[in-house]
């Protein structure tokens, strides 16, 4: 497995591996042919940036079967899909901005996949060949609103609503990865994306039906139970098996 990252050293942005406590510099792109070079960085000395720069985000809403029991509604018949732009993209370590007015403001912890190539109506049993690997997300969500002004585009879009990193990993299972979130050091999300009602591929065949999906566009797969208010000076952090924990701070 690869953990790839995109850092800033200072001098430049550029992609690179991180293996243990270092990053390690590619050429090439991460999306087509790339190598190792022997350049190499303490990760400490560089900032972490969002694992890619997605042409836009695709959401899913409702999409854990503990939260629909919860809810005493049906399952969904398909995939309940929104779309953030990608302004809302922020990395590891960047604040989130509580807008203006805002009087809930909500997170929720997901795992995010990011596409690999070019794909437009893949079918379910081929889209996992299109994935490039997962990352942690954060669907920033301003609460009161979504109330106020359905659809969901006013509460989901505002610039830094949408934290993704600290990296992407390759040949992980999507369909079975434990996710957290700590809130000020708080377990208050602990699921497993094994409870998801539509699992990955059907996700990505979903929406590649109905949009054409560019290397590094990136597609959350929906929340487990607990998702919570956050408020300035709240620290919140996305935990997902085999990735690691991407950590934000509300101001």
């Amino acid at each position: 497995m690869n953990k790839f990252v995109r850092f800033d050293n200072g001098q430049k942005t550029a992609y690179g591996l991180l293996e243990g406590d270092k990053v390690v510099l590619i050429e090439g792109s991460i999306f087509g042919k790339w190598e190792k070079t022997d350049e190499k960085y303490d990760l400490k000395d560089v900032k972490l940036l969002a694992p890619c720069e997605p042409s836009k985000v695709v959401g899913v809403g409702i999409n854990y079967k503990e939260v629909v029991l919860k809810k005493g509604d049906p399952m969904p018949e398909e995939p309940i899909i929104f779309l953030k732009p990608d302004t809302s993209v922020i990395g590891p370590d960047d604040a989130i901005i509580s807008p203006k007015g805002v009087k809930d403001l909500n997170y929720e912890a997901e795992l995010v996949v990011v596409i690999k190539d070019k794909i437009k109506d893949v079918s379910v049993e081929d889209a996992k060949n299109h994935i490039f690997g997962y990352t942690c997300g954060n669907d920033i969500t301003a609460a009161d609103f979504m109330i106020k002004g359905k659809p969901w585009a006013k509460a989901k879009c505002y610039d830094t609503f949408m934290p993704i990193g600290p990296c992407i990993v390759d040949g992980l299972d999507g369909d079975n990865l434990n996710i957290k979130m700590y809130h000020n050091g708080k377990l208050t999300q602990d699921g497993n994306t094994s409870d998801m009602v539509f699992n990955v591929s059907q996700i990505i065949s979903f929406v590649s039906h109905i949009m054409t999906l560019n290397p590094g566009d990136i597609i959350s797969t929906g929340t487990p139970p607990g998702k919570g208010k956050i408020v300035p000076g709240d620290v919140i952090e996305v935990e997902i098996e085999g990735i690691g924990r991407l950590t934000n701070k509300v101001v």
